[in-house]
């Protein structure tokens, strides 16, 4: 019997915080297939049931409020709002007007909450489950994530300016991350950093 990729819908107008999106829950949930529809009517035309989540912009789950409900747990409201006051109360919501290190905060604190800690995800392929980094790999990079600037985290592991250097480069390299909000999905991730901590 085929496996099936677990998939989850983006409905949203924006077409460029649609793309930007799908690209951050890409690198926070590789395992899952991801799908655009710019209105409802497009979502309509599927299987919805397939779905494991929908990301639907606020004026979205306003407009079709019954077909949501009944997909509550599914559903979390894209909003421009960080304040809670006018969140949608019977939904989970996300402030997409955030600063990106925040609102990569704000989803994998969605995605802890909901999948347990990734146990209620599908299981990663054998290549993301490897050690990649050496243990130093991993002092130098949880540092990183947590803010310490390269001179800060050489005093505190106690190692030259240039060796910090050379673990940085090397790990970016290996995890093939264009930037540290690439490293803090990893991190969080795989356990390395608590996202308190962030």
């Amino acid at each position: 019997m085929e496996k099936r990729i677990p998939r989850i819908a983006i409905i949203e107008h924006n077409t460029l915080a649609a793309i930007g999106l799908k690209t951050l829950l890409q690198n926070i949930m590789p395992v899952m297939s991801i799908d655009i529809f710019y209105s409802f009517g497009e979502l309509e035309m599927t299987e919805t049931d397939a779905y494991f989540h929908f990301f639907v912009s606020m004026t979205i789950v306003i407009d079709h409020r019954q077909f949501f409900m009944a997909h509550q747990r599914k559903t979390i409201v894209l909003t421009t709002s960080a304040n809670p006051k006018v969140h949608l109360s019977d939904f989970h919501c996300l402030c997409i007007n955030q600063p990106e290190k925040q609102l990569i905060k704000s989803i994998l604190e969605l995605e802890q909450m909901a999948h347990g800690h990734g146990q209620n995800l599908p299981p990663a392929s054998k290549r993301a489950q490897e050690k990649i980094l050496s243990d130093r790999e991993v002092e130098v990079m949880s540092l990183i994530v947590k803010g310490y600037i390269n001179k800060e985290i050489a005093d505190k592991l106690n190692i030259g300016l240039s060796t910090v250097i050379t673990h940085r480069h090397n790990i970016m390299e290996k995890l093939n991350a264009k930037s540290v909000s690439s490293l803090t999905i990893y991190a969080v991730m795989h356990g390395y950093v608590d996202i308190d901590k962030i």
